[in-house]
């Protein structure tokens, strides 16, 4: 099955799968190259420290660095979901360049994303872990560690961290559309990646459940718990938080 322009085999699947895409936002918004290389642009300044402070705003994040991890883990989880649901459901996925991909900083969860190009590729693990991992997500890290100070383990962490949990989403909804070849190459596709360099330290996937040997410090906020994932069972003692992050 082709890519159409449109990617609306992905709309069924949720915010999170779902990409706007064609010609350029009618506002002028900064690619994500933009926000990787810290480029300012005249509509949202810099766009990767307007979307950590806004994350921080929202959570009420004692740290900044809690903040960029969370916004961190968002955006994976975006980028991990409309690249898996393309493979699943397609069998190819998009090219999702970063000079392609426009972001809307300021815009609440998950993030908003056009694509203003749909250039198919194949639905290949080596290309997955190309376009997300490091057309973005090494990028990304990057520029984050550049302003705050986040662990490495950390950041591959929530990358992998989201990459399960979207696998998960679209194995459930393969499941119950009767989807059998699209959650089968989903748990294939998810467990390859899992098994990348870049993530192979970060967890173990058991079936379609994932347990990560760090934390994404969101227990930290007020409120806040250990995610389903989470290295931790529970919140960690104040004592022991500098050894998390």
């Amino acid at each position: 099955m082709e890519l159409d322009q449109d990617l609306a085999a992905l709309g069924p699947l949720g915010g999170f799968f779902a990409l706007r895409t064609g010609g350029a936002p009618g506002t002028p918004l900064p690619t994500l190259a933009d926000a990787y290389e810290n480029r300012s642009s005249d509509v949202c300044g810099n766009a990767l420290a307007l979307r950590v402070e806004k994350v921080a705003h929202a959570i009420r994040a004692p740290e900044l660095r809690i903040a960029a991890s969370v916004a961190q883990q968002g955006l994976a989880a975006r980028l991990w979901s409309v690249t898996l649901g393309c493979a699943a459901l397609y069998g190819r996925v998009p090219d999702l360049d970063p000079g392609l991909l426009h972001w809307n900083p300021d815009a609440s969860a998950p993030d908003d994303l056009w694509l203003t190009r749909v250039r198919p590729l194949p639905a290949e693990p080596e290309t997955l872990a190309d376009v997300v991992l490091h057309g973005h997500l090494a990028p990304l890290a990057t520029a984050l560690r550049a302003h705050h100070r986040i662990a490495p383990g950390l950041l591959w962490g929530n990358a992998a961290s989201a990459l399960a949990g979207a696998a998960r989403q679209l194995d459930r909804w393969a499941g119950l559309h009767g989807r059998t070849e699209a959650a089968a190459r989903t748990r294939t596709l998810a467990g390859e990646l899992l098994a990348h360099p870049l993530l192979s330290d970060a967890g173990t996937l058991t079936g379609t459940a994932f347990r990560r040997r760090s934390c994404c410090l969101y227990y930290r906020v007020p409120g806040g718990g250990v995610c389903g994932d989470c290295c931790f069972t529970r919140p960690p003692r104040s004592s022991a938080r500098g050894a998390s992050g």
